[in-house]
Protein backbone atom coordinates (compact mmCIF):
# COMPACT_ATOMS: atom_id res chain seq x y z
CA UNK A 1 0.00 0.00 0.00
CA UNK A 2 1.18 3.81 -1.23
CA UNK A 3 2.28 5.21 1.87
CA UNK A 4 0.63 8.43 0.77
CA UNK A 5 -2.75 6.86 0.98
CA UNK A 6 -1.82 5.91 4.82
CA UNK A 7 -1.61 9.65 5.23
CA UNK A 8 -4.64 9.92 3.63
CA UNK A 9 -6.34 7.98 5.86
CA UNK A 10 -4.61 9.45 8.43
CA UNK A 11 -5.96 13.13 7.72
CA UNK A 12 -9.36 12.19 6.70
CA UNK A 13 -9.33 10.24 10.06
CA UNK A 14 -8.18 13.47 12.18
CA UNK A 15 -10.93 15.41 10.23
CA UNK A 16 -13.96 13.13 10.74
CA UNK A 17 -13.00 13.23 14.42
CA UNK A 18 -12.41 16.92 14.92
CA UNK A 19 -15.76 17.65 12.91
CA UNK A 20 -18.26 15.01 14.53
CA UNK A 21 -16.82 15.43 18.05
CA UNK A 22 -18.33 18.72 17.72
CA UNK A 23 -21.12 18.19 16.16
CA UNK A 24 -22.15 15.13 18.80
CA UNK A 25 -21.83 17.45 21.47
CA UNK A 26 -25.73 19.07 19.71
CA UNK A 27 -28.29 17.85 20.67
CA UNK A 28 -30.66 16.45 18.10
CA UNK A 29 -27.53 15.60 15.82
CA UNK A 30 -29.10 12.40 14.52
CA UNK A 31 -26.16 9.88 12.96
CA UNK A 32 -28.33 9.65 9.61
CA UNK A 33 -28.81 13.16 8.89
CA UNK A 34 -25.24 14.64 9.80
CA UNK A 35 -23.07 11.86 8.38
CA UNK A 36 -24.69 10.02 5.81
CA UNK A 37 -25.24 13.51 3.79
CA UNK A 38 -21.53 14.11 4.41
CA UNK A 39 -20.39 10.75 3.23
CA UNK A 40 -22.47 11.10 0.07
CA UNK A 41 -20.95 14.16 -0.97
CA UNK A 42 -17.50 12.28 -0.73
CA UNK A 43 -18.38 9.86 -2.24
CA UNK A 44 -19.62 11.64 -5.35
CA UNK A 45 -16.44 13.66 -4.72
CA UNK A 46 -14.46 10.74 -6.01
CA UNK A 47 -12.72 10.39 -2.72
CA UNK A 48 -10.37 6.64 -2.57
CA UNK A 49 -12.56 4.06 -1.14
CA UNK A 50 -10.20 3.16 1.36
CA UNK A 51 -9.85 6.62 2.57
CA UNK A 52 -13.61 7.43 2.55
CA UNK A 53 -14.30 4.20 5.38
CA UNK A 54 -11.21 5.62 7.56
CA UNK A 55 -13.31 8.78 7.70
CA UNK A 56 -16.50 7.25 8.85
CA UNK A 57 -15.21 5.21 10.68
CA UNK A 58 -14.08 7.91 12.58
CA UNK A 59 -17.08 9.99 12.14
CA UNK A 60 -19.47 7.07 13.92
CA UNK A 61 -16.77 6.53 16.85
CA UNK A 62 -16.10 10.60 17.80
CA UNK A 63 -20.31 10.97 17.48
CA UNK A 64 -20.81 7.77 19.86
CA UNK A 65 -18.26 9.48 22.12
CA UNK A 66 -20.03 12.56 22.10
CA UNK A 67 -23.70 11.95 21.96
CA UNK A 68 -23.59 10.94 25.91
CA UNK A 69 -23.32 15.19 26.60
CA UNK A 70 -26.36 16.00 25.72
CA UNK A 71 -28.38 13.10 27.33
CA UNK A 72 -26.33 13.67 30.20
CA UNK A 73 -27.03 17.35 30.42
CA UNK A 74 -30.47 17.75 29.61
CA UNK A 75 -32.14 14.54 28.39
CA UNK A 76 -31.74 15.05 25.40
CA UNK A 77 -30.77 12.10 22.78
CA UNK A 78 -27.91 13.71 21.27
CA UNK A 79 -29.18 10.77 18.36
CA UNK A 80 -31.53 7.90 17.89
CA UNK A 81 -29.37 5.60 19.39
CA UNK A 82 -28.61 7.43 22.43
CA UNK A 83 -32.35 8.10 23.04
CA UNK A 84 -32.76 4.65 25.49
CA UNK A 85 -30.43 6.16 27.52
CA UNK A 86 -32.31 9.13 28.41
CA UNK A 87 -34.24 8.14 31.36
CA UNK A 88 -31.10 6.39 32.94
CA UNK A 89 -29.12 9.61 32.87
CA UNK A 90 -31.93 11.34 34.52
CA UNK A 91 -31.75 9.19 37.74
CA UNK A 92 -28.01 10.11 37.75
CA UNK A 93 -28.60 13.75 37.14
CA UNK A 94 -30.87 14.23 39.93
CA UNK A 95 -28.00 12.90 41.74
CA UNK A 96 -26.12 15.77 40.81
CA UNK A 97 -23.85 13.20 38.46
CA UNK A 98 -24.22 14.21 35.00
CA UNK A 99 -20.39 14.24 34.51
CA UNK A 100 -20.01 10.55 35.47
CA UNK A 101 -22.95 10.06 33.25
CA UNK A 102 -20.62 11.15 29.91
CA UNK A 103 -17.72 9.22 31.20
CA UNK A 104 -19.41 5.84 31.86
CA UNK A 105 -21.37 6.60 28.10
CA UNK A 106 -17.92 7.11 26.62
CA UNK A 107 -16.31 4.14 28.27
CA UNK A 108 -18.58 2.09 27.26
CA UNK A 109 -18.23 3.73 24.36
CA UNK A 110 -14.58 2.79 23.48
CA UNK A 111 -15.45 -0.92 25.08
CA UNK A 112 -17.66 -1.27 22.25
CA UNK A 113 -15.53 -0.06 19.75
CA UNK A 114 -12.29 -2.07 20.77
CA UNK A 115 -14.38 -4.83 20.47
CA UNK A 116 -16.26 -4.64 17.55
CA UNK A 117 -13.61 -3.85 15.15
CA UNK A 118 -11.78 -6.87 15.08
CA UNK A 119 -14.86 -9.14 15.81
CA UNK A 120 -17.14 -7.79 13.21
CA UNK A 121 -14.24 -8.31 10.56
CA UNK A 122 -13.80 -11.68 11.84
CA UNK A 123 -17.76 -12.50 12.03
CA UNK A 124 -17.78 -10.98 8.46
CA UNK A 125 -14.90 -13.36 7.03
CA UNK A 126 -17.29 -16.37 8.67
CA UNK A 127 -20.15 -15.46 6.30
CA UNK A 128 -19.50 -14.18 3.53
CA UNK A 129 -19.77 -18.13 1.76
CA UNK A 130 -23.25 -17.49 2.39
CA UNK A 131 -24.27 -13.84 1.99
CA UNK A 132 -25.89 -13.75 -1.34
CA UNK A 133 -28.51 -16.16 0.43
CA UNK A 134 -28.53 -13.56 3.51
CA UNK A 135 -29.21 -11.29 1.05
CA UNK A 136 -31.74 -12.23 -0.87
CA UNK A 137 -34.38 -12.58 2.56
CA UNK A 138 -33.33 -9.04 3.61
CA UNK A 139 -36.93 -7.80 3.58
CA UNK A 140 -37.99 -10.90 5.48
CA UNK A 141 -35.55 -10.82 8.64
CA UNK A 142 -36.05 -6.78 8.85
CA UNK A 143 -40.05 -7.97 9.46
CA UNK A 144 -39.03 -10.80 11.60
CA UNK A 145 -37.00 -8.76 13.54
CA UNK A 146 -40.10 -6.16 13.83
CA UNK A 147 -42.05 -9.52 15.20
CA UNK A 148 -39.34 -10.34 17.40
CA UNK A 149 -39.19 -6.80 19.21
CA UNK A 150 -42.53 -6.35 19.74
CA UNK A 151 -42.70 -10.04 21.57
CA UNK A 152 -39.80 -8.78 24.16
CA UNK A 153 -42.46 -5.87 25.20
CA UNK A 154 -44.74 -5.83 27.93
CA UNK A 155 -47.10 -4.39 25.52
CA UNK A 156 -46.29 -6.75 23.35
CA UNK A 157 -49.93 -6.97 21.48
CA UNK A 158 -50.51 -3.69 21.12
CA UNK A 159 -46.71 -3.54 19.10
CA UNK A 160 -47.84 -6.57 16.74
CA UNK A 161 -50.87 -4.85 15.95
CA UNK A 162 -49.48 -1.90 15.11
CA UNK A 163 -47.19 -3.16 12.87
CA UNK A 164 -48.76 -3.20 9.94
CA UNK A 165 -50.86 0.11 10.40
CA UNK A 166 -47.70 1.89 10.77
CA UNK A 167 -46.14 0.27 7.49
CA UNK A 168 -48.98 1.64 5.53
CA UNK A 169 -48.53 5.06 7.59
CA UNK A 170 -45.00 5.17 6.44
CA UNK A 171 -45.83 3.95 2.54
CA UNK A 172 -48.79 5.76 2.63
CA UNK A 173 -47.20 9.51 2.93
CA UNK A 174 -44.46 8.22 0.37
CA UNK A 175 -47.03 7.35 -2.38
CA UNK A 176 -48.55 10.59 -1.51
CA UNK A 177 -45.04 12.57 -1.83
CA UNK A 178 -44.72 10.43 -5.56
CA UNK A 179 -48.58 10.97 -6.78
CA UNK A 180 -48.15 14.77 -6.41
CA UNK A 181 -44.62 15.07 -7.59
CA UNK A 182 -42.93 16.10 -4.42
CA UNK A 183 -40.17 13.80 -4.80
CA UNK A 184 -39.12 11.57 -8.03
CA UNK A 185 -40.72 7.65 -7.89
CA UNK A 186 -36.97 6.73 -7.74
CA UNK A 187 -36.37 8.78 -4.78
CA UNK A 188 -37.45 7.58 -1.16
CA UNK A 189 -38.00 9.46 1.84
CA UNK A 190 -36.12 7.87 4.51
CA UNK A 191 -33.81 10.37 6.62
CA UNK A 192 -36.87 12.97 7.79
CA UNK A 193 -39.24 9.56 8.40
CA UNK A 194 -35.75 8.59 10.92
CA UNK A 195 -36.20 11.39 12.81
CA UNK A 196 -40.11 11.89 13.10
CA UNK A 197 -39.40 8.72 15.28
CA UNK A 198 -36.78 10.11 16.85
CA UNK A 199 -38.66 13.01 17.88
CA UNK A 200 -42.19 11.24 18.19
CA UNK A 201 -42.61 11.79 21.68
CA UNK A 202 -41.08 15.58 21.52
CA UNK A 203 -44.15 16.36 18.78
CA UNK A 204 -46.44 14.68 20.61
CA UNK A 205 -46.18 16.96 23.81
CA UNK A 206 -45.66 20.26 22.05
CA UNK A 207 -48.94 19.44 20.80
CA UNK A 208 -50.36 18.57 24.08
CA UNK A 209 -48.71 22.09 25.26
CA UNK A 210 -51.70 23.72 22.59
CA UNK A 211 -54.38 21.83 24.78
CA UNK A 212 -55.30 24.57 27.83
CA UNK A 213 -56.49 21.72 30.12
CA UNK A 214 -53.28 19.65 29.41
CA UNK A 215 -51.36 22.93 30.08
CA UNK A 216 -52.72 23.81 33.01
CA UNK A 217 -51.92 20.85 34.81
CA UNK A 218 -48.51 21.27 34.11
CA UNK A 219 -45.92 22.21 37.17
CA UNK A 220 -44.44 25.79 36.82
CA UNK A 221 -40.90 26.40 37.99
CA UNK A 222 -38.85 29.48 37.83
CA UNK A 223 -35.47 28.45 38.63
CA UNK A 224 -33.97 25.13 38.06
CA UNK A 225 -31.24 24.41 41.26
CA UNK A 226 -28.44 21.57 39.75
CA UNK A 227 -26.18 20.51 42.03
CA UNK A 228 -22.50 18.66 40.53
CA UNK A 229 -20.41 16.69 42.79
CA UNK A 230 -16.90 17.43 41.99
CA UNK A 231 -15.47 14.62 40.91
CA UNK A 232 -11.54 13.37 41.14
CA UNK A 233 -9.57 14.45 38.35
CA UNK A 234 -7.82 12.10 36.28
CA UNK A 235 -4.56 12.07 34.74
CA UNK A 236 -3.19 11.24 31.84
CA UNK A 237 -4.91 8.99 29.38
CA UNK A 238 -8.28 7.99 31.22
CA UNK A 239 -8.65 4.32 31.07
CA UNK A 240 -12.30 3.08 30.45
CA UNK A 241 -11.52 0.31 32.96
CA UNK A 242 -10.75 2.15 35.83
CA UNK A 243 -13.61 5.03 35.34
CA UNK A 244 -16.06 1.74 35.12
CA UNK A 245 -16.12 -0.92 37.84
CA UNK A 246 -15.35 -4.43 37.60
CA UNK A 247 -19.44 -5.62 37.36
CA UNK A 248 -19.56 -2.37 35.00
CA UNK A 249 -16.62 -3.67 32.62
CA UNK A 250 -17.86 -7.05 32.60
CA UNK A 251 -21.30 -5.95 31.40
CA UNK A 252 -19.50 -3.89 28.66
CA UNK A 253 -17.56 -6.43 27.59
CA UNK A 254 -20.55 -9.10 27.19
CA UNK A 255 -22.73 -6.67 25.40
CA UNK A 256 -20.47 -5.87 23.29
CA UNK A 257 -19.84 -8.99 21.62
CA UNK A 258 -23.72 -9.80 21.65
CA UNK A 259 -23.81 -5.81 19.89
CA UNK A 260 -21.75 -7.74 16.80
CA UNK A 261 -23.77 -10.84 16.38
CA UNK A 262 -27.27 -8.63 16.22
CA UNK A 263 -25.92 -6.11 14.01
CA UNK A 264 -29.35 -6.82 11.69
CA UNK A 265 -31.50 -5.67 14.22
CA UNK A 266 -32.47 -2.40 15.43
CA UNK A 267 -29.72 -1.17 17.34
CA UNK A 268 -31.88 1.21 19.25
CA UNK A 269 -34.51 -1.68 19.81
CA UNK A 270 -31.80 -3.98 21.24
CA UNK A 271 -30.05 -1.35 23.36
CA UNK A 272 -33.50 -1.24 25.31
CA UNK A 273 -34.22 -4.77 25.90
CA UNK A 274 -29.95 -4.82 26.66
CA UNK A 275 -30.59 -1.99 29.39
CA UNK A 276 -33.79 -3.84 30.98
CA UNK A 277 -31.95 -7.29 30.99
CA UNK A 278 -28.81 -6.12 32.62
CA UNK A 279 -30.53 -4.44 35.50
CA UNK A 280 -33.19 -6.02 35.92
CA UNK A 281 -32.10 -7.33 39.58
CA UNK A 282 -30.23 -4.10 40.77
CA UNK A 283 -32.68 -1.91 43.17
CA UNK A 284 -30.22 0.76 43.84
CA UNK A 285 -31.51 3.51 41.32
CA UNK A 286 -27.85 4.76 41.01
CA UNK A 287 -26.56 1.40 40.31
CA UNK A 288 -28.86 0.41 38.25
CA UNK A 289 -28.53 3.88 35.83
CA UNK A 290 -24.74 3.38 35.74
CA UNK A 291 -24.55 -0.14 35.06
CA UNK A 292 -27.41 0.60 32.48
CA UNK A 293 -25.69 3.51 30.62
CA UNK A 294 -22.67 1.36 30.23
CA UNK A 295 -23.78 -1.81 29.12
CA UNK A 296 -26.32 -0.18 26.42
CA UNK A 297 -23.71 2.30 24.98
CA UNK A 298 -20.92 -0.14 24.30
CA UNK A 299 -23.53 -2.38 22.97
CA UNK A 300 -25.34 0.58 21.11
CA UNK A 301 -21.34 0.97 19.60
CA UNK A 302 -20.65 -2.20 19.07
CA UNK A 303 -23.67 -2.54 17.18
CA UNK A 304 -23.73 0.38 15.12
CA UNK A 305 -19.90 -0.46 13.45
CA UNK A 306 -21.43 -4.06 13.09
CA UNK A 307 -24.46 -2.82 11.32
CA UNK A 308 -21.37 -1.25 8.91
CA UNK A 309 -18.62 -3.55 8.60
CA UNK A 310 -20.11 -6.74 8.70
CA UNK A 311 -22.62 -6.41 5.30
CA UNK A 312 -20.21 -4.22 3.80
CA UNK A 313 -17.43 -7.11 3.78
CA UNK A 314 -19.45 -10.27 4.17
CA UNK A 315 -22.62 -9.10 1.60
CA UNK A 316 -22.28 -5.91 0.03
CA UNK A 317 -25.99 -4.77 0.19
CA UNK A 318 -27.17 -2.73 3.34
CA UNK A 319 -28.34 -5.12 5.31
CA UNK A 320 -28.92 -3.34 8.70
CA UNK A 321 -30.62 -0.53 10.57
CA UNK A 322 -27.03 1.37 10.64
CA UNK A 323 -25.91 0.43 7.05
CA UNK A 324 -29.54 1.70 5.51
CA UNK A 325 -29.32 4.84 7.63
CA UNK A 326 -25.86 6.72 7.79
CA UNK A 327 -24.35 3.88 5.44
CA UNK A 328 -26.17 4.07 2.93
CA UNK A 329 -23.79 6.11 0.58
CA UNK A 330 -20.89 3.25 1.07
CA UNK A 331 -23.56 0.57 -0.81
CA UNK A 332 -25.15 2.81 -3.14
CA UNK A 333 -24.44 6.12 -4.40
CA UNK A 334 -24.85 6.20 -8.18
CA UNK A 335 -22.81 6.30 -10.39
CA UNK A 336 -19.83 6.22 -7.68
CA UNK A 337 -21.01 3.00 -5.90
CA UNK A 338 -23.67 0.51 -7.04
CA UNK A 339 -24.90 -2.51 -5.01
CA UNK A 340 -23.02 -4.40 -7.45
CA UNK A 341 -19.91 -2.04 -7.24
CA UNK A 342 -19.09 -0.71 -4.21
CA UNK A 343 -16.61 -0.97 -1.24
CA UNK A 344 -17.66 -4.49 -1.09
CA UNK A 345 -16.11 -5.37 -4.38
CA UNK A 346 -13.12 -2.34 -4.49
CA UNK A 347 -11.33 -3.26 -0.82
CA UNK A 348 -9.91 -6.61 0.26
CA UNK A 349 -9.88 -7.77 3.74
CA UNK A 350 -6.37 -6.09 4.13
CA UNK A 351 -7.35 -2.71 3.62
CA UNK A 352 -10.58 -3.19 5.29
CA UNK A 353 -8.65 -4.43 8.58
CA UNK A 354 -6.30 -0.95 8.17
CA UNK A 355 -9.06 1.45 7.18
CA UNK A 356 -11.02 0.57 10.42
CA UNK A 357 -8.20 0.26 12.71
CA UNK A 358 -7.10 3.58 11.68
CA UNK A 359 -9.94 5.24 12.01
CA UNK A 360 -11.27 4.11 15.40
CA UNK A 361 -7.86 4.59 17.11
CA UNK A 362 -7.41 8.27 15.93
CA UNK A 363 -11.21 8.81 16.82
CA UNK A 364 -10.83 7.49 20.15
CA UNK A 365 -6.96 8.99 20.71
CA UNK A 366 -8.66 12.42 20.58
CA UNK A 367 -12.48 12.30 21.40
CA UNK A 368 -12.73 10.02 24.35
CA UNK A 369 -9.39 12.08 26.16
CA UNK A 370 -11.74 15.20 25.51
CA UNK A 371 -15.14 13.81 26.53
CA UNK A 372 -13.60 12.39 29.68
CA UNK A 373 -11.17 14.91 30.73
CA UNK A 374 -13.37 17.95 30.28
CA UNK A 375 -16.65 16.46 31.01
CA UNK A 376 -17.39 18.22 34.28
CA UNK A 377 -16.44 21.66 32.33
CA UNK A 378 -18.83 21.09 29.59
CA UNK A 379 -22.12 20.00 32.08
CA UNK A 380 -21.16 23.39 33.93
CA UNK A 381 -21.26 25.84 31.15
CA UNK A 382 -24.07 24.01 29.07
CA UNK A 383 -26.25 24.53 32.88
CA UNK A 384 -25.64 27.82 33.21
CA UNK A 385 -25.55 29.51 29.76
CA UNK A 386 -27.38 27.38 27.91
CA UNK A 387 -31.38 27.09 28.17
CA UNK A 388 -33.15 23.82 28.26
CA UNK A 389 -35.46 25.34 25.57
CA UNK A 390 -33.39 26.28 23.28
CA UNK A 391 -31.88 22.64 22.88
CA UNK A 392 -35.02 21.05 22.09
CA UNK A 393 -35.66 24.17 20.08
CA UNK A 394 -32.72 23.29 17.87
CA UNK A 395 -33.57 19.22 18.02
CA UNK A 396 -36.93 20.37 16.24
CA UNK A 397 -35.93 23.28 13.89
CA UNK A 398 -33.13 20.71 12.65
CA UNK A 399 -36.25 17.81 11.93
CA UNK A 400 -38.61 20.01 9.80
CA UNK A 401 -34.79 21.79 8.15
CA UNK A 402 -34.25 17.83 6.62
CA UNK A 403 -38.08 17.34 6.10
CA UNK A 404 -38.31 20.16 4.09
CA UNK A 405 -34.93 19.11 2.47
CA UNK A 406 -36.25 15.50 1.77
CA UNK A 407 -39.70 16.31 0.47
CA UNK A 408 -40.39 20.06 0.79
CA UNK A 409 -43.15 21.62 2.43
CA UNK A 410 -45.58 19.30 2.27
CA UNK A 411 -43.63 16.74 4.29
CA UNK A 412 -42.90 19.62 7.17
CA UNK A 413 -46.56 18.56 7.51
CA UNK A 414 -46.07 15.02 6.66
CA UNK A 415 -43.32 14.77 9.66
CA UNK A 416 -46.08 16.24 11.77
CA UNK A 417 -48.17 13.47 11.23
CA UNK A 418 -46.00 11.08 11.44
CA UNK A 419 -44.34 12.33 14.93
CA UNK A 420 -47.84 12.27 16.35
CA UNK A 421 -47.99 8.99 15.81
CA UNK A 422 -45.05 7.64 16.48
CA UNK A 423 -45.04 9.38 20.15
CA UNK A 424 -48.43 8.28 20.78
CA UNK A 425 -46.71 4.55 20.12
CA UNK A 426 -44.66 5.06 22.06
CA UNK A 427 -46.29 6.61 24.91
CA UNK A 428 -48.45 3.52 24.83
CA UNK A 429 -45.02 1.47 24.78
CA UNK A 430 -44.06 0.28 21.27
CA UNK A 431 -40.92 0.91 21.52
CA UNK A 432 -38.58 2.96 18.78
CA UNK A 433 -36.98 -0.32 18.02
CA UNK A 434 -40.20 -1.71 16.59
CA UNK A 435 -40.61 1.13 14.54
CA UNK A 436 -37.78 1.42 12.86
CA UNK A 437 -37.94 -2.39 11.72
CA UNK A 438 -41.40 -1.52 10.82
CA UNK A 439 -40.27 1.29 8.75
CA UNK A 440 -37.32 -0.78 6.99
CA UNK A 441 -39.67 -3.73 6.39
CA UNK A 442 -42.81 -1.35 5.18
CA UNK A 443 -42.68 -1.68 1.33
CA UNK A 444 -42.28 -5.52 1.66
CA UNK A 445 -45.07 -5.53 3.97
CA UNK A 446 -47.54 -3.19 1.61
CA UNK A 447 -46.57 -5.28 -1.52
CA UNK A 448 -47.85 -8.19 0.55
CA UNK A 449 -50.83 -6.67 1.15
CA UNK A 450 -52.19 -5.75 -2.38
Amino acid sequence: MDISLIFEMIAASAIATVLYTIIGIAPGTDETAVIAPVTMILVLAGMEPIVLLSFFISAIVAHKLTDSIPVAIAGIPGGVMSAPMVDHAMVLKKHGLPDITIRKMASGSVIGTIISVPLSIIFASMIVPWGDQIASYSNQIFFAGAIFLALTMKNRWLALASIVPFALLIQGLRHLYWGIGAVPEDTTVFTSFFLGITIGPLILRLFELLNKDIRSKLPNKTVNEITIKTQKKIKGFPSPFKILNKSESLTSLITSITGVFTFFMSPAGMTVLVGETITSRIKNPVKRASRAIAGMESFANSAYIAGILVPLIAIGIPLSPTALGPGMALFNAPPVFTEENNLHHLLSMNEFVIASVIGAVIAIAFTYYITIKYSEQICTFVFKYVPHEALLGLLLSIVLLLAYMDAGLINIGGILLFGLVSGMMHRWGVSYGVQFMTMYAAPWIVSLLI
